[in-house]
């Protein structure tokens, strides 16, 4: 089985290059993000001749947009000549913001949308951790922002307003 991973480094292998397409596929939701760029891609197995098992964790257990990834990760993958895909919801380990990777976290400033902060939701050893409280502006980069609604137009983001450039934005929130 191949995991996903953060990488620079061409794929070596079918199975790497499968990921590599799999993981391409658009967040439904987001599309600036892809499923590698959010960790929702969980890992890839080729269980036979063009037969192949892939793994996504959703942001959370009642993500309406599961299926519609499902769905592309598939058509992606039949695109590619795999004649039969099946992906798996994999709901452990849960998956957490902190899966996001830093290219994740670029497209989502970029787009608009305040990243949420890293090393929120642990490590997971029981150690404590660093909880930085700010908010920064996608627009201007400023801390002062204000809560205005805790849910935005999907459940996994809050709408905030900066008090210096006056702007509203998205913050997608941290889930632990």
């Amino acid at each position: 089985m191949v995991t996903a991973r953060t990488s620079t480094t061409e794929p070596t292998g079918p199975e790497e290059e499968l990921l590599r397409i799999a993981g391409s596929v658009p967040d439904p939701e987001l599309p600036v993000l892809t499923l590698s760029d959010l960790g929702i891609l969980r890992g890839l197995h080729i269980v036979g001749p063009g037969r192949v098992e892939v793994e996504l964790t959703p942001t959370y257990t009642g993500c309406p947009a599961v299926e519609a990834m499902a769905t592309d990760v598939e058509r992606a993958l039949r695109e590619h000549g795999v004649a039969e895909v099946t992906v798996r919801t994999v709901l452990s380990p849960p998956w957490t913001t902190d899966a996001i990777s830093a290219e994740g976290r670029r497209k989502l400033a970029e787009f608009g949308i305040a990243p949420p902060r890293t090393g929120t939701a642990g490590s997971g050893d029981g150690g404590p951790v660093a909880v930085d409280l700010a908010i920064r502006c996608p627009h201007c980069g400023s801390t002062d922002t204000a809560l205005l609604s805790r849910f935005s137009s999907t459940a996994c983001k809050a709408l905030r307003r900066c008090a210096s450039c006056q702007e509203p934005f998205d913050h997608f929130k941290e889930l632990t």
